[in-house]
């Protein structure tokens, strides 16, 4: 899997279990929720830390928690 499937997967999985949508997440967390749509979408192939940051803090979860998944372990370049 590529990074940027990763990070979608999670954030998908996210807004599943928090029972919030993309843009609630990006609204709390104090950015556009362009940002992210754009990732999901496929239309960034590079997503940036900070932007990952931001959508966490809208979920209420930290960095650690977003990337704590075995996925992860297994990027492909």
């Amino acid at each position: 899997m590529k990074l940027n499937d990763a990070i979608i997967k999670r954030i998908n999985e996210i807004c599943k279990e928090k029972n919030i949508n993309i843009c609630e997440a990006s609204l709390g967390g104090g950015m556009s929720p362009s940002a992210i749509y754009d990732l999901v979408k496929g239309r960034t192939k590079c997503s940036k830390v900070i932007t990952v940051k931001r959508f966490c803090e809208g979920a209420g979860i930290t960095l650690k928690e977003f990337f704590d998944r075995e996925y992860f372990n297994d990027i492909e370049d």
